[in-house]
């Protein structure tokens, strides 16, 4: 399977959850959806320490690195070292709100400068043995959309990218916070259908808004190349990401079921503790596998109350699972 293809379904890169624990859990539900990392920036690429960063587990391909800045010798840099780590394709973030990356004049902000963005991903492609790819906002603060869009998507095929993923909301840079960028500006994914039908040759992901796999079936049907899904395949991943082999990438492989996934984590979290690691880094990412199932609240319960305490291990998230399976009895 190519990663166009893996990319008809991605798990979007978001801040302080899709850390290698969380993309570990998810690859134990579907084999093929892309994974994003947390945004990293250049900068601590190059200055930090890399083995907290970048470290991933081989069982977590197809896992895209998404990388932060807007110099582009920095960026080049980060990428020179980014390529030994084996990541499946770099991803410039051109869409996070935060004051943090404003800042640091990366992030949506850039959406004001198309050509900026564009010398920055020739600079990351000269470097870059896979694909560079753009995740963007359908523009920010005062401009018209109908406008700024197409003007930074042609900026980004004249630069070599082949796929971008549009998170179909404007970023209000000022006036609003990061978590009301989440949600108060207005969707419109109309613009974002139209701008397949403008840029044909460009696979087109969209993300914003979509919480299952019902809607990210019919985005595809209706002519997008892929569909990005953030906050509810992290709050509700068995309902996201169960099927999605199925339902998404045509497999007939039956789906494994949430207590089967909980048992494949045991390992892991075994050799997580052995390596010096604490429980509460993983479990914090599976609270919401059995979410809306009878037994829930014991599992979420147990591994919270339990998990952050010294010598807790494996035997507790079995203990929750029994919870789960004593009121599905």
């Amino acid at each position: 399977m190519t990663l166009n293809q893996n990319a008809r379904l991605s798990i979007a890169p978001m801040m302080d959850w899709t850390d290698r624990h969380c993309r570990y859990f998810h690859r134990l539900m579907s084999r093929d959806a892309l994974l994003y990392t947390e945004m990293v920036t250049s900068a601590a690429v190059i200055n930090g320490d890399r083995n907290r960063l970048l470290r991933f587990d081989p069982a977590e391909h197809p896992v895209a690195l998404q990388l932060g800045g807007s110099d582009p010798a920095e960026l080049a840099h980060a990428v020179r070292i980014v390529r030994d780590w084996g990541y499946d394709e770099v991803n410039l973030n051109v869409g996070c709100p935060s004051d943090r990356v404003q800042s640091g004049c990366f992030g949506a902000v850039l959406m004001r400068q198309p050509d900026l963005v564009a010398e920055c991903v020739r600079a990351m492609r000269d470097e870059c043995p896979v694909d560079v790819t753009v995740k963007c906002r359908i523009g920010v603060d005062d401009q018209d959309p109908e406008d700024a869009l197409p003007r930074f998507l042609e900026a980004m095929v004249t630069a070599g990218v082949t796929r971008v993923t549009i998170h179909a909301r404007k970023a209000w840079l000022q006036g609003l916070s990061p978590k009301q960028n989440r949600d108060v500006p207005p969707l419109d994914y109309p613009l974002v259908f139209r701008m397949k039908q403008m840029f044909p040759q460009l696979h087109i992901s969209l993300n914003g808004g979509i919480a299952t796999l019902e809607e990210a079936g019919a985005h595809l049907e209706d002519g997008l190349d892929g569909v990005m899904i953030g906050r509810a395949a992290y709050h509700t991943p068995a309902e996201v990401l169960l099927q999605a082999d199925q339902r998404i990438f045509g497999h007939a492989t039956p789906a494994r079921s949430a207590e089967e996934v909980a048992l494949l984590m045991l390992p892991y979290i075994d050799a997580h503790l052995t390596d010096g690691g604490r429980l509460n880094q993983i479990t914090r990412h599976i609270l919401g596998l059995f979410a809306g199932r009878p037994g829930a609240r014991g599992w979420k319960r147990i591994l919270s109350e339990g998990a952050h305490q010294d010598g807790a291990g494996p035997e507790l998230v079995e203990r929750a699972l029994q919870e789960v399976i004593t009121r599905a009895a």
